[in-house]
């Protein structure tokens, strides 16, 4: 164990983490929402420092990120734990886990492992890395100090103190929407109270000048698709730039989702139309490999840049950060 970061003590030994936007109230003994944080005797301790439930070397697209360093290859690592409990969570079998599990995996071999298998970055993800924060920034500085690059995967539920923190080491984070960002959507398929805390995230992200990537999984619900959709296009576009990557995702049913099954490709098309007259110059479709939509093409010729099919880049054509076809410099970094 070892004594968390953002925390406040309080009265009868009591404490109040400040880590995720739950800023849970936990009394001695117990753990937080996530699972993975608990109050010994009035210190908050992380459960799951250096224990790795999974690890890999996997392409970068995988998370999806598609404009940062295209075609390389992130050393990936999670703990158990989450703050949030979708009842369609692709990863549950170790997001949801209430047992302490991994392997014993400090930062200085997760970073030998990546240089060794030939990584650009260490990827935090799989899982939420904000319950694992404190194993993910002493990671993050040491790969830094490595020449590797950090990425978060999250879901974005996290306090500015935490955004903050992580900023110097950060270099991109994908943010993980779930039904465009619906209050209710979150409340009820993910157990998420409010959903500002995200937008503030990101907000705060954008600040520090991390490169951000969106995704929104499109999960068919009772609620109105296209409306919230096209709101989060438009904060997107307000408050991120046009220029922001933005992954609509198909979903497919998992874990303890009754709603119906997969999102329909013909949807998907319908909000990939909408979100690119909302503005957004760079959409994709996701979970759909061999899609024309996984490609990036130059906004300012509607030529292809990079070509992908699933996870794999097929051909790239750059010129540094710019299209090869007509000079245009895109929001790619390389």
């Amino acid at each position: 164990m070892l004594e968390a970061m953002l925390y406040q003590r309080l009265d009868g030994k009591a404490v109040k983490c400040g880590l995720c936007a739950r800023r849970c109230m936990i009394q001695p003994g117990k753990r937080g929402v996530c699972r993975v944080r608990e109050n010994c005797n009035g210190t908050l301790y992380t459960l799951v420092y250096g224990k790795a439930v999974s690890y890999a070397a996997d392409p970068i697209e995988k998370k999806p990120l598609f404009h940062f360093h295209p075609g390389s290859r992130a050393f990936s690592i999670a703990t158990v734990g989450c703050n949030f409990r979708c009842n369609f969570c692709d990863n549950w079998v170790i997001s949801q886990e209430e047992e302490i599990l991994g392997e014993d995996f400090p930062p200085e071999l997760v970073v030998s492992e990546a240089i060794t298998q030939k990584c650009k970055s260490v990827s935090y993800t799989y899982t939420e890395p904000t319950v694992f924060f404190e194993y993910a920034y002493d990671t993050a500085r040491l790969a830094r100090s490595s020449g590797l690059f950090n990425t978060f995967v999250t879901n974005g539920y996290m306090t500015p103190d935490a955004v903050e923190l992580i900023a110097p080491y950060l270099d991109a984070a994908t943010v993980d929407f779930k039904g465009s960002g619906d209050p209710d959507f979150y409340r009820e398929l993910c157990g998420v109270p409010r959903v500002e805390p995200i937008f503030e995230s990101l907000a705060a992200m954008r600040s520090k000048g991390i490169h951000i990537e969106i995704t929104d999984l499109i999960v068919p619900w009772r609620g109105d698709v296209r409306a919230h959709f096209k709101r989060l296009a438009r904060w997107i576009v307000d408050n991120l730039g046009d220029e922001t990557p933005f992954h609509i995702l198909r979903f497919f049913p998992s874990y303890r989702y009754e709603g119906g099954g997969p999102s329909v490709g013909s949807l998907l098309e319908e909000l990939w139309t909408e979100a690119r007259a909302e503005g957004l110059k760079y959409v994709y479709l996701g979970n759909m490999p061999g899609h024309a939509r996984e490609n990036t093409c130059c906004p300012s010729c509607g030529e292809v840049v990079i070509k992908r099919v699933g996870f794999e880049v097929v051909f790239t054509k750059l010129k540094g950060d710019a299209c090869s076809y007509c000079g245009k410099r895109l929001n790619v970094k390389v």
